[in-house]
């Protein structure tokens, strides 16, 4: 990400960081200004434009004893960070020419202020769009990080010629080894496993690294399927 950010804004461009709202956009900001922090890039503004994230990110820092970070490092992400929170002030932001990093939901750029950013961003390659996780099929964000060379936005097609980048390592699910050395933390003799959630494949091959390390029924259930539990 510091490499990305160093290099956008050193051919004067600007860095947009599709996120959702929850968890993924307070993440990113304190990640940002860590770098910055640490001087690996440059100083620039930070913007975050998402009422919803902005909404997050105040309770993030409220209630920061709830979670991981601490009282000053969520003060870096309060003090740093520019809301912008009106429609007219996300108008502004789509008229800025100076290198910057945006952080604007939704994460897979199907809907919300992202769009608007996008339209602007995306045909000038001194731009980086930044992904940061996994992107369903069939969303903008999936097209995008799979090469496309137009997408449609509010019914047109806009050139993709700025950067893209998709941060997997960022992704906020388990990978199967970790979710492998979860199940072994217990005591767990389940009668059957359901796995439910992923790519018809990716959860098939999860069904068989439960059978096998663990011998237990495990099964993938088929769409509109219903079980009694």
């Amino acid at each position: 990400l510091a490499d990305i950010i160093t290099k956008t804004s050193g051919r004067g461009g600007i860095t947009l960081m599709p996120a959702f709202a929850v968890g993924r956009a307070q993440m990113l900001l304190y990640v940002v200004h860590k770098l910055m922090e640490e001087g690996r890039i440059p100083e620039m503004p930070v913007y975050l434009n998402s009422p919803m994230a902005i909404k997050a990110t105040e309770a993030f820092i409220k209630h920061h004893k709830e979670h991981k970070l601490d009282q000053s490092q969520c003060a870096l992400i309060d003090d740093q960070t520019q809301y912008i929170r009106t429609v007219d002030e996300s108008i502004e932001l789509d008229a800025m020419r100076y290198p910057c990093v945006i952080v604007s939901a939704s994460g897979m750029a199907s809907g919300g202020r992202v769009l608007h950013h996008l339209k602007t961003l995306l045909p000038n390659p001194r731009n980086s769009i930044v992904f940061a996780g996994f992107q369903a099929p069939g969303t903008r964000g999936d097209a995008l990080v799979n090469g496309a060379q137009s997408v449609k936005i509010h019914g047109a097609y806009w050139p993709v010629k700025a950067e893209i980048h998709n941060l997997d390592s960022m992704s906020a699910h388990g990978d199967y080894n970790e979710i492998l050395s979860w199940l072994e933390q217990g005591n767990l003799k389940p009668d059957k496993v359901y796995v439910t959630h992923g790519e018809v494949v990716a959860s098939d091959t999860m069904r068989k690294y439960i059978t096998e390390k663990f011998g237990w029924d495990a099964e993938v259930p088929e769409l509109f399927e219903e079980v009694d539990i």
